[in-house]
């Protein structure tokens, strides 16, 4: 099912409980990801932001609350319903999650196998448009992870996440790992590939230099909950002290500068 109204909120999570055990990771998260932005999900050491991301692609099961994708409720869905479902959105996991036995053609088109009955040569063909997409040279279709650099396995395995042509990219701390001019340039892609090709993309991420370059939004964690979600500029306003030293301190400072 398709949304009708183009202001629908493409993810809805409300009243989120994770835990794990006795450990309680979000209590009551109430969160709404609105259709082509791009969201930050930022927040301390174990308040839970790619638990959160985890959740909502199903990979976590939550205790109790409801998350919704396209207007529909993922808990609800039967094994096929959820399949036509996941095939609307691509994953980027913090370390590329690449298949070290599979070349980077071969990765990305994993996907495609799963979810679509596409002729060999066809599949070759959209592996190399998308590994093009990302910037990667085409030589790097038959290279192994093990043969890349960290830069080259983020952009690998973004083109797998866009393999599907997804509607939704979730992206795990995109640039850790990667030097300040790399992270800059794969921030760049990033907002390049979301205006060009509409996407809605859900990224979690500490990186201050990459929210003030391409988020639209940001949404805050703390105190099991999401605590704030605004445009940076308002969230520097925000009384909260965890906020206050994230978006006051000297890394902020310095991100802020490079942006003027």
């Amino acid at each position: 099912m398709v949304l009708e109204e183009e202001n629908e909120p493409i993810i809805r999570v409300s009243g989120l409980l994770t835990r794990f055990g006795s450990q309680v990771v979000h209590e009551g998260l109430d969160l709404e990801v609105r259709k082509g932005e791009v969201l930050g999900i930022v927040g301390g050491s174990g308040t839970g932001k790619s638990v959160l991301l985890r959740t909502i692609i199903g990979l976590n099961r939550p205790a109790a609350g409801k998350i919704e994708v396209f207007g529909r409720e993922l808990a609800g869905l039967d094994a096929a319903d959820r399949r036509e479902l996941e095939q609307r959105w691509g994953v980027l996991f913090q370390n590329g999650a690449l298949f070290s036995s599979l070349t980077v053609a071969e990765n990305v088109e994993a996907p495609m196998r799963e979810h679509a009955d596409l002729p060999a040569a066809l599949m070759d063909e959209l592996a190399g448009l998308k590994i093009a997409m990302v910037g990667l040279p085409h030589d790097a279709c038959a290279k192994f992870p093990s043969e890349l650099s960290g830069g080259m396995r983020k952009r690998a395995g973004l083109a797998r996440a866009l393999a599907l042509d997804p509607e939704i990219v979730f992206l795990d701390e995109p640039t850790a790992g990667l030097d300040p001019v790399g992270a800059a340039d794969f921030d760049l892609l990033i907002r390049e590939l979301s205006d060009t090709l509409g996407l809605t993309v859900f990224m979690v991420t500490h990186d201050l230099d990459s929210l003030y370059a391409i988020c639209d939004r940001v949404a805050v964690l703390a105190e099991r909950k999401v605590l704030a979600v605004a445009p940076i500029a308002e969230l520097e306003e925000h009384p909260h002290p965890w906020l206050q030293s994230y978006f006051h301190g000297p890394r902020a400072r310095a991100a802020r500068k490079a942006r003027q």
